[in-house]
């Protein structure tokens, strides 16, 4: 799901069921302004708390995609950033999937690497998106249920 951005600095907000493409978020950040770009890239680890992980699958609220385009707006404004982007994938995921994206651009380094950083455990703790882990011992787990 894709929609217009609540704040001109939020240039992609979406929530997918297929694979996400770094060069999309790149592309939708490109500005001459910026004097910095940061992306952090979530994949899916072989392991979680000691166990090892198999596969898993990702579900959303149906008001995800509003939440994560709140989020986004309220990081943008709350930095001084040029571009703002967060991307996360639904469905179910393999090992060494990417699960979410999200980037900033700003004039300075500084300023791009806090609003990232804000952006991404703000999505984690707001954003209602769960995980299902299945384990190699057969054994599964939701993460991030209310």
């Amino acid at each position: 799901m894709t929609q217009p951005p609540q704040h001109r600095a939020v240039r992609l907000v979406a929530i997918r069921d297929s694979a996400l493409d770094l060069n999309e978020v790149i592309d939708a950040l490109d500005d001459v302004a910026a004097g910095g770009l940061t992306l952090f890239v979530g994949r899916v680890r072989d392991h979680d708390g000691g166990q090892g992980v198999m596969s898993l699958d990702y579900s959303a609220h149906p008001s995800a995609y509003e939440r994560l385009a709140d989020v986004c707006a309220r990081i943008a404004g709350e930095h001084d950033v040029h571009g703002l982007a967060a991307v996360h994938r639904v469905g179910h995921l393999e090992i060494g999937d990417v699960a979410v994206i999200v980037a900033t651009t700003a004039s300075h380094r500084d300023v791009a690497f806090e609003a990232s950083r804000a952006l991404i455990d703000t999505l984690k703790a707001e954003v209602p998106i769960w995980k299902h882990q299945r384990f190699a011992d057969g054994g599964e787990e939701w993460v991030g249920l209310p």
